[in-house]
Protein backbone atom coordinates (compact mmCIF):
# COMPACT_ATOMS: atom_id res chain seq x y z
CA UNK A 1 0.00 0.00 0.00
CA UNK A 2 1.67 3.27 -0.83
CA UNK A 3 2.28 6.13 1.46
CA UNK A 4 -0.27 8.54 0.00
CA UNK A 5 -3.09 6.14 0.47
CA UNK A 6 -1.73 5.07 4.48
CA UNK A 7 -2.58 8.38 5.91
CA UNK A 8 -6.04 8.38 4.88
CA UNK A 9 -7.29 5.21 6.28
CA UNK A 10 -8.69 4.37 9.30
CA UNK A 11 -10.18 1.41 10.95
CA UNK A 12 -13.24 1.18 13.02
CA UNK A 13 -13.93 -1.52 15.43
CA UNK A 14 -17.01 -2.20 17.58
CA UNK A 15 -15.52 -4.77 19.81
CA UNK A 16 -17.25 -7.98 21.55
CA UNK A 17 -16.32 -11.66 22.50
CA UNK A 18 -18.82 -13.02 20.44
CA UNK A 19 -18.07 -10.86 17.56
CA UNK A 20 -16.02 -8.17 16.42
CA UNK A 21 -17.05 -5.67 13.74
CA UNK A 22 -14.33 -3.92 11.40
CA UNK A 23 -14.49 -0.70 9.37
CA UNK A 24 -12.04 0.49 7.17
CA UNK A 25 -12.79 3.60 5.44
CA UNK A 26 -10.27 5.57 3.10
CA UNK A 27 -10.59 9.45 3.03
CA UNK A 28 -10.61 11.34 -0.37
CA UNK A 29 -10.43 14.64 -1.55
CA UNK A 30 -14.30 13.38 -2.59
CA UNK A 31 -14.92 12.45 0.88
CA UNK A 32 -15.26 8.51 2.14
CA UNK A 33 -15.12 5.54 0.78
CA UNK A 34 -15.46 2.14 2.38
CA UNK A 35 -12.71 -0.16 1.57
CA UNK A 36 -13.38 -2.91 3.77
CA UNK A 37 -15.68 -4.02 6.38
CA UNK A 38 -16.96 -7.19 8.17
CA UNK A 39 -16.86 -9.43 11.59
CA UNK A 40 -14.38 -11.42 13.25
CA UNK A 41 -16.46 -14.21 14.88
CA UNK A 42 -14.50 -16.22 17.41
CA UNK A 43 -16.33 -19.86 17.67
CA UNK A 44 -18.18 -20.13 20.59
CA UNK A 45 -16.09 -23.60 21.16
CA UNK A 46 -13.31 -21.32 22.50
CA UNK A 47 -12.25 -20.56 25.50
CA UNK A 48 -12.26 -16.84 26.52
CA UNK A 49 -8.69 -16.71 26.38
CA UNK A 50 -8.29 -18.59 22.89
CA UNK A 51 -11.42 -15.34 21.87
CA UNK A 52 -8.82 -12.71 22.90
CA UNK A 53 -6.27 -14.09 21.04
CA UNK A 54 -8.10 -14.92 17.75
CA UNK A 55 -9.49 -11.07 18.32
CA UNK A 56 -5.81 -10.06 18.34
CA UNK A 57 -4.84 -11.76 15.89
CA UNK A 58 -7.60 -10.71 13.21
CA UNK A 59 -7.42 -6.87 14.37
CA UNK A 60 -3.33 -7.52 13.78
CA UNK A 61 -4.36 -8.57 10.34
CA UNK A 62 -6.50 -5.12 9.86
CA UNK A 63 -3.74 -3.44 10.36
CA UNK A 64 -0.89 -4.51 8.81
CA UNK A 65 -2.78 -4.94 5.86
CA UNK A 66 -4.48 -1.19 5.78
CA UNK A 67 -1.99 0.57 7.74
CA UNK A 68 -4.58 2.89 9.37
CA UNK A 69 -3.13 6.30 11.25
CA UNK A 70 -5.86 5.45 13.52
CA UNK A 71 -7.92 2.63 15.31
CA UNK A 72 -11.48 4.17 16.17
CA UNK A 73 -13.23 2.28 19.03
CA UNK A 74 -16.25 2.14 20.39
CA UNK A 75 -16.04 2.73 24.15
CA UNK A 76 -17.24 0.22 26.68
CA UNK A 77 -20.97 -0.24 27.15
CA UNK A 78 -21.52 0.01 30.82
CA UNK A 79 -23.51 -3.42 31.63
CA UNK A 80 -25.56 -4.42 34.57
CA UNK A 81 -23.83 -7.93 34.02
CA UNK A 82 -20.09 -7.19 35.85
CA UNK A 83 -18.68 -10.10 34.28
CA UNK A 84 -19.86 -9.13 30.58
CA UNK A 85 -18.38 -5.94 31.34
CA UNK A 86 -15.23 -7.83 32.49
CA UNK A 87 -15.05 -9.62 29.20
CA UNK A 88 -15.71 -6.48 27.08
CA UNK A 89 -12.73 -4.94 28.38
CA UNK A 90 -10.28 -7.57 27.81
CA UNK A 91 -11.35 -7.72 24.60
CA UNK A 92 -10.96 -4.38 23.65
CA UNK A 93 -7.73 -4.22 25.93
CA UNK A 94 -6.41 -6.82 23.19
CA UNK A 95 -7.55 -4.92 20.21
CA UNK A 96 -6.02 -1.71 21.90
CA UNK A 97 -3.10 -3.58 22.38
CA UNK A 98 -2.45 -4.83 18.58
CA UNK A 99 -2.91 -1.16 17.69
CA UNK A 100 -0.64 0.75 19.91
CA UNK A 101 2.42 -2.44 19.73
CA UNK A 102 2.23 -0.67 15.76
CA UNK A 103 2.14 2.72 16.88
CA UNK A 104 -1.32 3.27 15.93
CA UNK A 105 -3.44 5.73 17.34
CA UNK A 106 -6.40 4.70 19.36
CA UNK A 107 -9.38 6.77 19.78
CA UNK A 108 -12.52 6.23 21.21
CA UNK A 109 -15.96 6.72 21.17
CA UNK A 110 -18.88 6.44 23.05
CA UNK A 111 -21.91 4.88 21.00
CA UNK A 112 -24.01 8.12 21.30
CA UNK A 113 -21.32 10.10 19.81
CA UNK A 114 -20.57 7.73 17.07
CA UNK A 115 -24.42 7.73 16.40
CA UNK A 116 -25.00 11.23 16.63
CA UNK A 117 -21.75 12.04 14.63
CA UNK A 118 -23.45 10.33 11.44
CA UNK A 119 -27.45 10.65 12.67
CA UNK A 120 -28.18 13.92 14.16
CA UNK A 121 -28.88 12.27 17.23
CA UNK A 122 -26.91 10.10 19.85
CA UNK A 123 -30.30 7.99 20.30
CA UNK A 124 -30.61 6.22 16.51
CA UNK A 125 -31.50 2.98 15.68
CA UNK A 126 -29.22 0.53 14.12
CA UNK A 127 -31.38 1.01 11.14
CA UNK A 128 -30.55 4.84 11.18
CA UNK A 129 -27.58 4.18 11.47
CA UNK A 130 -27.17 1.29 8.28
CA UNK A 131 -28.99 3.55 6.27
CA UNK A 132 -26.77 6.79 7.39
CA UNK A 133 -23.06 4.82 6.67
CA UNK A 134 -24.74 3.77 3.55
CA UNK A 135 -25.04 7.16 2.15
CA UNK A 136 -21.81 8.67 3.76
CA UNK A 137 -19.91 5.84 2.04
CA UNK A 138 -22.50 5.53 -1.01
CA UNK A 139 -22.43 1.79 -0.46
CA UNK A 140 -24.89 0.04 -2.90
CA UNK A 141 -26.69 -1.70 -0.17
CA UNK A 142 -26.82 -1.19 3.37
CA UNK A 143 -23.69 -2.73 5.15
CA UNK A 144 -24.15 -5.62 7.63
CA UNK A 145 -23.86 -6.96 9.36
CA UNK A 146 -24.68 -4.33 12.25
CA UNK A 147 -21.65 -5.03 13.54
CA UNK A 148 -19.70 -4.47 10.55
CA UNK A 149 -22.07 -0.99 10.03
CA UNK A 150 -21.18 -0.17 13.71
CA UNK A 151 -17.68 -0.16 13.15
CA UNK A 152 -17.85 1.81 10.20
CA UNK A 153 -19.72 5.01 12.06
CA UNK A 154 -17.11 4.39 14.64
CA UNK A 155 -14.61 5.08 11.58
CA UNK A 156 -16.41 8.04 10.20
CA UNK A 157 -16.91 9.83 13.43
CA UNK A 158 -13.30 9.88 13.85
CA UNK A 159 -13.02 10.95 10.32
CA UNK A 160 -15.35 13.82 10.82
CA UNK A 161 -13.72 14.66 13.97
CA UNK A 162 -9.84 14.80 12.11
CA UNK A 163 -11.82 17.32 9.80
CA UNK A 164 -12.95 19.63 12.21
CA UNK A 165 -10.02 19.47 14.44
CA UNK A 166 -7.81 20.47 10.99
CA UNK A 167 -10.50 23.23 9.79
CA UNK A 168 -10.45 25.06 13.01
CA UNK A 169 -6.56 24.76 13.62
CA UNK A 170 -6.06 26.09 9.70
CA UNK A 171 -8.61 28.82 10.67
CA UNK A 172 -6.54 29.55 13.97
CA UNK A 173 -3.17 29.73 12.23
Amino acid sequence: MNREKKSTVILGIDPGTQVTGYGVIHLTERGMEAVDFGCIRPKASLSLHDKYLLIFNGVSHLLDTFQPIALAIETQFVKINPSSALKLGMARGSIIVAARMRGIEVVEYAPTVAKKSITGTGRASKEQVQGMTQKILKLDKLPTPEDAADALSIAICHANRMHFKSTVVSHLL
